[in-house]
């Protein structure tokens, strides 16, 4: 059986990031599945923690099947399943406008609340939340806008993302809606649900009662998945397959004012790292 390496004892829990993490667009990043199953046969508890609001849990399971990664629904945590979670603990059965796709509007229904759409019923809104949504237009920010300044409707946001990882390039994220609503309302949302807040984090520690001190969160971007962890208290590992390099860590160090949240505990290439080397 495959060992962790000594820094990495007492492990109970590995969280994951998914886009840079586990797979890179539709690619699965090379022995990622082999050394997530290996983290299994160690009986560490394997979960998701991912920013992305637009697809379903199910969705995402279906994915990681594809890569030889077994998995359940109810493993991942995304931005859109948080989101859900937490508007149900401030007010079960409301009515939303939202500003997203199939992922956080599914979330919503199944937790019992009504998705409002008609401008008409602007006044029966009691949230307007907003996520990535690659079919955004005028429409939806002026029924935002409504629902907020003529309406009751407080304001939540999944994430805000400032850009979506693509082949080659990136993308405009959830963050540009999440400003859009912002600037024509003059108001900030209440709460951002989504990295670099750790409530999915804290929300994956309560589900198993599992300590942060036996936690891992590895993730690819410093500004998410590494301050998420850090404010969770979990330790922390920045894996260079995805957004962040070697050259863009290194100066991140050498800043004196920067906040010390953006600094992971551990760095490694790939996930192999954390496995000892069989001599």
């Amino acid at each position: 059986m495959s060992e962790l390496i000594k820094e990495l004892h007492g492990t109970k829990i590995a969280i994951f990031d998914l886009d840079g993490v586990i797979y890179r667009g539709k690619d699965l990043i090379p022995n990622v599945d082999k050394n997530i199953q290996r983290l299994k046969d160690q009986s560490i508890i394997i979960a998701y923690n991912s920013n992305n609001s637009t697809a379903t849990r199910q969705m995402y399971a279906d994915l990681l099947k594809k890569f030889n990664i077994s998995s359940k629904p109810s493993e991942f945590y995304t931005s859109a399943s948080i989101t859900a979670e937490e508007i149900t603990r401030i007010k079960p059965n409301s009515n939303i406008f939202v500003i997203g796709e199939i992922g956080l509007r599914e979330e919503l229904k199944a937790k019992g609340h009504q998705i409002i759409s008609s401008e008409s019923e602007y006044s029966k809104v009691d949230f307007v939340i907003v996520g990535l949504d690659r079919e955004f237009n005028y429409h939806d920010l002026t029924m935002a806008q409504r629902c907020i300044l003529e309406g009751k409707a407080l304001f939540y946001a999944t994430n805000d993302d400032a850009t979506l990882p693509a082949k080659n390039r990136v993308l405009p994220g959830a963050g540009v809606m999440v400003k859009a609503v912002e600037v024509c309302t003059g108001i900030k949302p209440i709460t951002i649900f989504g990295k670099p807040q750790p409530t999915g984090i804290e929300l994956i520690l309560r589900k198993y009662n599992i300590s942060p001190k036996h936690a891992l969160m590895f993730g690819d971007r410093l500004n998410t998945d590494i301050i998420a962890g850090n404010r969770a208290g979990v330790k922390t590992i920045l894996i260079l397959t995805g957004v962040t390099s070697t050259k863009m860590m290194e100066e991140v160090k050498k800043d004196p004012d920067i906040d010390r949240d953006l600094i992971p505990n551990m760095v490694i290439e790939n996930l192999d790292a954390i496995f000892k080397k069989k001599n």
